[in-house]
């Protein structure tokens, strides 16, 4: 593999694979198509950007072949426009042959446009088509040249016939159809850079480093691994390399945060096959088992020149069961692994490992410098104190960033207050380091808002967290703006939080070390074996505010209710298959956030203390009724019962006057809505997608003047003459 080195272009490969140059290539035939449709479609493609070959010269025969046979294979897209008169351009059939070739060679993408012309008739070659077609054989062939271009022909035509297109009479004209064209070429190319650091101090250096040591190894399938320590630069150099390159590629796919992912879906191998498919092949497909994933792999990837990126792996198993196999990927594949452990690039085999290196004086001062002065260098009255500062960073980008937002705009006196902190701190200490960090926010409140956030909250969507820690009384509105602004928490995309796993690890140790040896007595717990030690030696006190035990989904451990009683102030609990015995009267009033995945009982108790609660989900409950009689929760804003498999029927809402999201996704023995949902002033969302066995929803539904969204696809039973 070789890429240009320059930062101003667009790097590419002579040695792996085809060499992209053009996005689309359009064959087609014919003066009025080409007057009416292609023109059209050529027009809206380059006004998109999207780079097309299309030349008068299609239009006519005896052109210079070769010339677009090398385009053809030079191309990512191929757009084949059938047409009745089709078939009497040798020209035309030439190139089709060629992207068939492209197409089963490297995966070119093909997208076929049936032009007043029934695309069986392409399959089958039948009357005027078929005649068309050995007439155009004629013109240029004989004997077995003939057969054998008849032969070659045929079977182009049947096999574009038979890709997944367009037909221009399910349209009600030619323009509706362009567009669903371009929309599909520019959902397929996907040319979104990603969001990088806004100050690229010593990036262009080190991502020349990794380019070198791609080029050095060349294969059929390359693979590279960037390791080292969280902070170091891992994200920033992984993220900038697959901008300079990823348009060189037909398929591509950037796996973020594998750490958090794997956290939040049961470490379940197939959620990240299934994750990795649709970032390449876009359309969702469902994995059902790991072995079934590497077929998929194998079928649907192995042609491709892909560019794969796997960030922060933390098991081999993530990269088995999603790049074990070189075979599984097309020649010029380059995957990309960022890991914080070297054994595994070094198990998996990789081509070349790139090891992060801590940034020198300049560059840290620099870097520094960007964040608290939005310069290059310090003010002169702080150059001493951001020098000592700097030096006690140990050259982490990241604790650069975030004492560099901190010490913006703050008074001498303050950089002397953390200057003086900074020097009793080891450099080889970063996350005691990262410390100084919460100790700058302005109160309590703000600390508590952080603490919340890197133990329960990360991944979530940011209104959600707001609403539910807005309940908590923690001002967050204000409080997640001024994290931002600190750099301590991001915003990726869908607006899901994030958080670098270095904050995340610091904020949790912050937690652990104020009660080291009695977790009963910490503020938040999450760790899996300190909840289970409270609850099965009851210790809980009224010190703990949040608790989260995410056991598996075939987990047969219990618990007793009465381990809850202490927990007074408890406002955030997540209980994922945790089967509870006893009376939930014990349970705090002060719950503000409930999430318990496969609730073990038929309903809710009344004596489960839910008055204050601003979300509750219970995704994968055991529920038939949510509760026997009708519930006053005024502060309730989401509920989501999501694949609840025996769930008959709603709740009656009259007592949730609040609620805005309601999510009963894939309930399929829900058969009844009540009728309360039309007093529901303030409903956004209803999502009912695959609830199978509902037949009608309730005319109160049309009363919901602030509903935004209905979903109901999947939902056979229901027509427009059921409501």
């Amino acid at each position: 593999m070789e890429f240009t080195s320059s930062s101003s272009s667009s790097s590419s490969f002579s040695k792996s694979g085809p060499q992209f140059i053009y996005d689309v290539f359009i064959n087609s035939w014919g003066e009025e198509i080409c007057r009416k449709l292609v023109s059209h479609l050529h027009s809206l493609l380059l006004q998109a950007q999207v780079k097309t070959l299309i030349k008068e010269e299609n239009l006519q025969e005896g052109i210079d072949l070769e010339e677009h046979m090398r385009a053809i294979a030079a191309s990512k897209i191929a757009i084949i426009v059938f047409s009745k008169s089709y078939t009497e351009s040798t020209c035309c059939l030439l190139q089709l042959e060629n992207i068939i070739e492209c197409h089963e060679t490297f995966g070119q993408i093909i997208l076929p446009i049936f032009y007043e012309i029934d695309p069986l008739d392409v399959r089958d070659q039948k009357d005027d088509l078929g005649k068309a077609l050995e007439e155009a054989a004629h013109k240029s062939y004989s004997g077995e040249q003939l057969e054998h271009a008849l032969s070659r022909w045929s079977r182009a035509l049947t096999t574009a016939a038979g890709i997944s297109g367009w037909d221009v009479r399910d349209f009600r004209h030619d323009a509706e159809l362009v567009e669903k064209v371009v929309f599909r070429v520019l959902e397929l190319l996907d040319y979104k850079d990603l969001s990088i650091t806004q100050f690229p101090v010593g990036l262009d250096s080190r991502m020349e480093m990794v380019i070198g040591g791609i080029e050095n190894h060349c294969r059929k399938v390359c693979m590279i691994g960037i390791w080292g320590m969280g902070g170091s630069g891992k994200t920033t150099i992984a993220k900038a390399i697959y901008n300079r390159i990823y348009r060189q590629f037909i398929g591509k796919s950037f796996i973020e945060n594998i750490r958090e992912v794997w956290d939040r879906v049961d470490k379940r191998h197939v959620d990240l096959q299934e994750n990795f498919l649709y970032g390449i092949l876009k359309p969702k497909l469902e994995v059902e088992s790991v072995g079934m994933g590497s077929t998929m792999f194998e079928n649907g990837l192995s042609r491709k020149k892909l560019l794969i990126v796997l960030h922060d792996v933390i098991e081999f198993g993530q990269l088995e069961n999603l790049c074990g196999n070189r075979e599984w990927f097309g020649q010029g594949t380059l995957i990309i692994i960022t890991t914080r452990d070297v054994y595994l690039l070094n198990r998996l085999k990789v081509d070349y490992v790139y090891q992060m290196d801590h940034m020198n004086e300049n560059e840290s001062l620099e870097l520094f410098s960007w964040h608290a002065f939005r310069e290059a260098k310090p003010r002169k009255d702080f150059n001493e104190l951001a020098r000592n500062i700097v030096a006690h960073c140990g050259g982490l980008p990241l604790v650069l960033e975030v004492l560099g937002s901190i010490l913006c705009n703050k008074t001498i006196k303050e950089w002397e207050s953390l200057s003086l902190k900074a020097e009793v701190i080891p450099t080889n200490k970063i996350q005691e380091n990262l410390r100084l960090s919460f100790d700058g926010l302005y109160n309590v409140t703000e600390q508590d808002l952080f603490l919340d956030i890197c133990c329960f909250f990360i991944g979530k969507e940011r209104g959600y967290v707001t609403e539910i820690l807005n309940g908590c009384g923690l001002y967050a509105d204000i409080g997640i703006t001024v994290l931002i602004e600190r750099g301590l928490i991001k915003f990726e995309r869908n607006n899901k939080l994030s958080m670098h796993p270095l904050l995340r690890d610091m904020g949790r140790e912050i937690i652990h070390q104020s009660w080291p040896n009695e977790p009963g007595k910490r503020s938040r717990l999450w760790f899996q074996n300190d909840v289970e030690h409270v609850l099965e030696e009851n210790t809980g006190t009224e010190a703990i505010q949040g608790l989260s035990l995410k056991l598996h989904s075939t987990s047969r451990d219990s618990f007793k209710a009465h381990a809850f009683k202490k927990m007074k102030r408890l406002r955030l609990l997540q209980l994922d298959y945790v089967q509870l015995i006893g009376d939930y009267g014990y349970f705090s009033k002060q719950l503000r956030w409930i999430s318990w995945q496969g609730f073990p009982s038929k309903y809710i108790p009344n004596n489960f203390h839910m008055e204050n609660v601003i979300a509750i989900n219970l995704k994968h409950s055991h529920l038939q009724l949510v509760w026997k009689q009708p519930q006053v929760l005024k502060w309730l804003k989401f509920l989501n019962l999501s694949h609840s498999k025996f769930l008959r029927e709603t709740p009656d809402f009259s007592g949730l006057p609040s609620l805005e999201k309601l999510i009963l996704k894939d309930c399929p023995s829900l058969c009844k809505v009540h009728q309360s949902i039309g007093d529901l002033q303030n409903l956004v969302l209803i999502n009912l997608k695959d609830c199978t066995s509902l037949s009608n929803l309730p005319i109160e539904v049309y009363k919901l003047k602030s509903l935004r969204t209905l979903i109901l696809s999947g939902c056979f039973k229901i027509n427009s003459t059921s409501f």
